[in-house]
């Protein structure tokens, strides 16, 4: 469930991880077993979108099962539920101090990004006006690779940046980079990604075939080289022996495939769109196949920025978060791909950028599929995330020794969108901040983090 739909309906999940009961591990297995498809109603007015954010935060961690919650919606109704709740958590306060900030310390901002849909709520804001409507005037600067993001974001010729949401664990922990304090105070979006292959592969759908291949990632600590080692891993192919993998700026990497330089990659879209679209890859699978609702990309800024002009930094996170509700209606998608296509922004054929959010595709190999989750946009930065993170950092030799995963991840991953604001009001924030998911068919439990990596047979020997 996004954090913008409806907290109030006894319908809808708050956890997309899991199933409505709480018995199964996903909805898919539910919906077989009961015949019974749930839906989610999104919030109709701006107000209520941010009591519903407010909500969605306070009823997590009431009700950490979705099951006890919708019992108790249910037994009572909506409206009861509200008054009651609100007789001990000042709801409305809070959606007011959340829609509300004091005086803006900075208006002329610099934003970066990196030209992917993974960047679609941080690019639209700028041509649609979601910056301008809280005041603030953002130039959005198109950026060439993940590390020169990182190094202006680190040099403070950028206030803040599209990053991976692997990139502020890192810097934080100084692992590729001076240890800085950061936050990722939202999700950019979720899924999203895909493995494409050279069209030269087409009859070798089996990685067990992938031996000698060479791959691309956009960088080292992203959730695409972690998926992809993932991916590969779970059949048999040793990433670090088996085959090769290089990170390339995803601007570079359909060139890249076209010279034959690499045999296919893990990318974010529009990448994959237009390997197809070019006639020179075909996508193998999309990355919401390996880990449904997965992480990709995030809104990121430095520790510094966010306590130092908190006004500013309200002001642009709640611009993320309203072009982040627009953009999780399927029914905007191509009025979005309108305004991001253009050579200053992806500089992509509009087709393109429609393929992947709306989901209809071409799939290089003759076949038009629709998935209308191929990609979606929900800012809630779960902990869990963080510490899934920092365990394949571990697995992968990037990071060596103990970690305290969970402090880590509560500094990083802040709790929600609207924690941060709520904490500075003097309001309790939500505690529920972490929640079990399925990667390729296994459970992750966060609270359990040296067990999952030791449970893995393919990894970096110590």
């Amino acid at each position: 469930m996004s954090t913008f739909d409806n907290p109030f309906d006894p319908n809808s999940r708050l956890n997309s991880s899991g199933c409505a009961c709480g018995r199964h591990a996903d909805q898919d297995t539910h919906d077989r077993d009961v015949a019974t498809q749930l839906r989610c109603a999104p919030a109709e007015n701006e107000e209520r979108r941010y009591e519903d954010v407010v909500a969605s935060t306070v009823l997590r961690a009431m009700f950490p099962r979705d099951a006890a919650r919708r019992a108790f919606l249910k037994s009572i109704g909506a409206a009861t539920a509200l008054g009651a709740i609100s007789q001990f958590f000042p709801i409305k306060t809070a959606t007011e101090v959340f829609a509300a900030t004091g005086p803006i310390e900075k208006t002329d901002l610099k934003v970066g990004f990196i030209p992917i849909t993974c960047a679609t709520p941080i690019i639209m804001a700028k041509p649609m006006g979601f910056y301008e409507k809280h005041g603030l005037n953002v130039e959005v600067i198109k950026t060439a690779g993940w590390a020169v993001i990182r190094d202006k974001t680190l040099n403070k010729e950028y206030d803040a940046a599209h990053m991976l949401s692997p990139m502020p664990l890192a810097i934080t922990m100084g692992v590729g980079s001076n240890a800085i304090p950061y936050t990722m105070p939202a999700v950019e979006n979720i899924n999203g990604q895909a493995i494409t292959l050279s069209i030269k592969h087409k009859d070798k759908r089996d990685p067990k075939d992938w031996k000698g291949f060479k791959f691309a990632v956009p960088f080292d600590y992203s959730m695409h080289n972690y998926l992809l080692r993932y991916y590969l891993a779970e059949h048999g192919i040793d990433p670090d022996v088996d085959v090769q993998i290089r990170a390339v700026p995803p601007p570079e990497m359909v060139a890249n495939l076209r010279a034959d330089n690499i045999d296919g990659f893990l990318a974010p879209d529009p990448v994959n769109q237009r390997a197809v679209y070019d006639g020179v890859g075909f996508i193998h699978i999309l990355s919401k196949e390996i880990w449904d609702r997965h992480p990709c990309c995030a809104f990121a800024a430095s520790k510094e920025f966010v306590t130092g002009s908190p006004n500013t930094y309200a002001a642009l996170l709640k611009s993320i978060i309203d072009a982040t509700a627009f953009a999780h209606k399927p029914e905007n998608r191509k009025q979005i791909a309108e305004a991001i296509a253009p050579a200053n922004y992806l500089n992509q054929p509009v087709t393109v950028v429609e393929q992947v959010l709306t989901g209809t595709y071409a799939d290089g190999l003759g076949n038009v599929k629709t998935d209308p989750n191929r990609i979606d946009f929900d800012p809630f930065p779960w902990q869990s995330f963080a510490v899934w993170i920092m365990t394949q950092m571990k697995r992968w030799g990037q990071i060596k020794g103990d970690v305290d995963y969970n402090k880590v991840a509560g500094e990083v991953f802040l709790a929600t969108d609207t924690s941060k604001l709520m904490a500075e009001a003097g309001l309790s924030p939500p505690t529920a901040t972490s929640k079990t998911f399925v990667v390729m068919g296994k459970t992750f439990d966060p609270s359990k983090p040296d067990e999952y990596l030791a449970s893995f047979k393919i990894k970096k020997s110590a």
